[in-house]
């Protein structure tokens, strides 16, 4: 597997080996040992997934208590998919990263604690998993405004389609720092 380090600390960008032919292919989305050795710790205590259409926008997600590590990655279809380094100590505070995540490269996405998440859809419809390194707690959730300014992320759409929670987030200015991680 090859691991490409983001300049964001603790966001890898991983691409598994994958043996194909004529019949279709194999990978291993995740093995324990494997993912230690590049530093992702775990434990995995939540698998999510979720199905979305085309130019469905998800996020900036991130929760207040009980954050949350995520491996990412797609089984059907396509989405640009980013993270936002939310952690107020950090050097990379309010930057973002962005790769294209498909079932052709089977690329993954490890986000770590203290970053904010989004994607939105490029093909026709996508399956997207999520392995998660806590629960999810819905009171706790922080939705941030996809098109914040003050991030400046180059998102691939114009017109997303937006859930109300998403259409409501805040500006990463706006959010108080006591409700904002740590490094």
């Amino acid at each position: 597997m090859n691991v490409i380090k983001t300049k964001i600390a603790g966001l890898l960008l991983i691409e598994p080996k994958v043996y194909g032919d004529a019949r279709g292919y194999f990978f291993e989305s995740f093995k324990q040992d494997r993912y230690q050795e590049i530093g992702i710790q775990g434990p995995f205590v939540q698998d999510n997934v979720s199905r979305s259409r085309q130019y469905v926008l998800r996020g900036l997600h991130h929760q207040k208590e009980q954050t949350q590590g995520k491996l990412v990655y797609v089984t059907r279809g396509s989405i640009f998919d980013v993270a936002v380094d939310i952690r107020q100590d950090s050097e990379t505070f309010g930057q973002w990263f962005g790769a294209i995540l498909d079932d052709q490269t089977h690329r993954q996405l490890y986000i770590p604690e203290g970053c904010a998440h989004g994607f939105c859809v490029l093909s026709d419809e996508v399956d997207f998993i999520y392995k998660c390194t806590n629960y999810y707690h819905p009171k706790s959730e922080l939705s941030i405004r996809w098109d914040d300014p003050s991030i400046g992320i180059d998102w691939p759409i114009e017109t997303p389609i937006l859930s109300e929670k998403d259409q409501n987030g805040r500006l990463l200015n706006e959010i108080p720092k006591d409700e904002l991680p740590l490094l």
